[in-house]
Parts: C-alpha cells; structure tokens; sequence
C-alpha cells in the first residue's frame, strides 16, 4: 500500500496557500488546509482542488494554541507549511497589536504545539518570512545581510524568523525560513498594490467611466516574481537533509512606476507623465485621457525603498531558480484581471435582463 506524505498548511485561503496545494497534490501529498471560520465563502481561490480526494478543509486560528495542536495531533502531518499572516504591510501600522498577535506569536504556538507533542524530530516546519525585515539595508540583500524593519508587520516577521532559529537549535526541530522577496499572481489579494493595478487597469480598458488609478509612493522599488515559482521553492527546502534559511527572489529591481507601465502597455496603452510628487499624473498618450493620480493617504508612515534578493544560496544549494519574468508576470496578472472583468460584465448583464424579465 502505497503511503502519500502529508502537509498541513495554513493561510490556505490566501494566494501561496493555494498554489503550494494545487503543487503537492500534483505531487501525491495529503494537503491538509488551515482556515479562519468565515459566515461567508472565503474559498475561491481552492475552486479547482476543492473536490479533491487528497484535500482537506480545516477550521484553525494562529491565536489558539490548543486548537493548533489538535490540528497537528489528528492531522499527523509529515510538513507543515505557516503561511497564515496578516499580510499588509499598510494595514500593520493600523493593527499593530493584531499584526504581532498573528505574525509573531502565530508562528511560537505551532512550534510550541509541534514540539509538546513530542513531534520536533518527526515534522519538517517552513515559516513564512518576508523581505521587509530587510527594511532599507543596502541591496543586494541574502541571508548575511544584517535585518532592519520598518513596519510592525515586519518587525513581527523578524520576530518569528529568529524563533525558528531558536527552536532548530534548541530542540533540534527541521525548521526552515523561506525569506521570500515579492511575489505575485493572479490569486494575489485585491489590497496589494500589484493586483490594485491589474485590476484598475483592466477596469479602465473596459470602462471610460473607470475611476482613475490612484497609487502612493511611484519610486518603491521591489523584486517582483511568480507565486508559483516561490511556492516550488518553499516545497524544496523542506526536501533537503538538513534545515536552513534561504532568500529567494529573481534578482531584479523594477519600480512601482515600472509595474504600472508594464500593465497598461500589456492592456494597449501607452502612458504619458507629467508633474512631481502628489501632483504627477500619467496619460493616455493618444487619446490624452487621465488614467494616474497620486493619493498622498496611500504614503506609508516608513518607506521600504529598494528590495533585490541575492538569491545565489537558493540556486546553488536548492537548485532553485525563478522560471517567470517580471514582464510575463505583469501580462499574465492583466489577462486574468481582464477576463474577470469581462465575466462580472457578463454576469450583471445577465442579472439586469433577468431582472427586468420578471420586473
């Protein structure tokens, strides 16, 4: 009989949690999913593995100890994947008490679950980090690179990443930090700046009565990838011998400025800009029409400037190497937020006729 290995991943619902279950079911695995309890269907992103035979929904919280370790208990998992966090970085300067209840102490109570369970030896645990921590460290940043936050969020974050070190080296556990640059994809959330833009593009392609885009800081430069390529990479640091901590990114730098005129070129148009500071805008260079505003409330109280992973550590001892450009990604995340307006248009269209059939 053949035994399929298990993981129990939290933050299901979000986008890496449901790409890395859509790649370990691909790859024979159990996936057991972690999800706040919600009075309203939270799962469109699990649409397509929902009915699969190897896939379980999970009800969990990071603030309950005791329910995590039943989770681990009854679940028995081989890996456990912490994905769960709040993820805005905005948003953490807002809830910065909630923000450290989940993103610091979340992580202490499944690995303090893990381990009085008597389960250090026998489960491979991957922790989310984040490139935040690095704040505004000179780039390139790697695994050397000393840690300087600049938010609550990834201050939190920083806080997790030392308690996986701390119980690696306490307790023995194969406990891993995926310190992972930006990533995106079409699953990404609405309230990041990346889908912000898709979408409002996609939008403003479909409509002439579209609201403006409205943006924050334009000069933000990060390390954009592919969710599905990172999610390849937190699966390939828990496949090795031993635990340890690793960078993954693509190396490259491009700007919030660059991310917008990549979007609104792979939707047909070509930007104009004028002005400084809040008072820069971009227009259609054709037509003339205003497509770019600056909202001033969109400002952090602390900006991150310039993320570039040095990745060289993940290529050399992971083989792992990003296989989607920043171009690729862009147009990708256009196409889908397209088709999503289309068949929202579709589908009020329909709504509308229906209703006036029975009016």
């Amino acid at each position: 009989m053949q035994v399929h290995p298990s993981a129990l991943i939290t933050g299901i619902t979000g986008q890496d949690g449901a790409h890395l279950a859509e790649f370990l079911l691909g790859r024979g695995y159990v996936v057991h999913g972690v999800r706040l309890y919600s009075a309203t269907d939270d799962t469109q992103r699990l649409r397509d593995i929902l009915d699969h035979p190897c896939f379980h929904l999970h009800i969990g919280d990071l603030n309950d100890g005791g329910a995590l370790a039943r989770l681990i208990r009854d679940c028995a998992p081989n890996e456990i994947y912490n994905l769960a966090a709040q993820s805005h970085v905005h948003a953490s300067f807002k809830v910065p008490e909630a923000t450290a209840q989940i993103n610091a102490l979340g992580p202490l109570r499944l690995l303090e679950a893990v381990r009085v369970l008597g389960r250090e030896h026998d489960i491979k645990f991957y922790q989310a980090s984040s490139s935040e921590m690095f704040g505004n460290a000179p780039a390139p940043q790697n695994e050397n690179t000393p840690f300087a936050p600049c938010s609550p969020y990834a201050a939190a974050k920083l806080y997790a990443y030392w308690l996986v070190r701390n119980y690696r080296d306490a307790y023995g556990m194969f406990a891993c930090n995926g310190i992972l640059f930006n990533h995106e994809s079409a699953l990404r959330g609405q309230e990041f700046v990346t889908q912000k833009i898709a979408r409002g593009v996609a939008a403003l392609a479909s409509d002439r009565d579209a609201p403006v885009l409205a943006l924050g800081n334009l000069n933000s430069r990060r390390d954009w990838g592919d969710a599905r390529d990172y999610v390849r990479g937190m699966w390939m640091m828990l496949q090795r011998d031993t635990p340890d901590d690793y960078v993954l990114g693509t190396g490259q730098s491009h700007s919030v400025r660059d991310f917008v005129n990549a979007a609104f070129d792979a939707a047909g148009f070509s930007l104009t800009w004028a002005g400084i500071g809040v008072g820069e805008t971009a227009r259609c260079s054709r037509t003339g029409r205003l497509l770019v505003r600056i909202d001033p409330s969109l400002f952090r109280p602390t900006e991150v400037n310039n993320l570039i992973a040095d990745a060289t550590k993940a290529r050399t001892i992971l083989g792992w190497t990003p296989e989607t450009d920043f171009q690729t990604l862009v147009r990708d995340m256009i196409v889908a937020a397209m088709d999503d307006v289309s068949h929202a248009r579709r589908d009020d269209h329909w709504a509308n006729g229906n209703n006036a059939r029975f009016a």
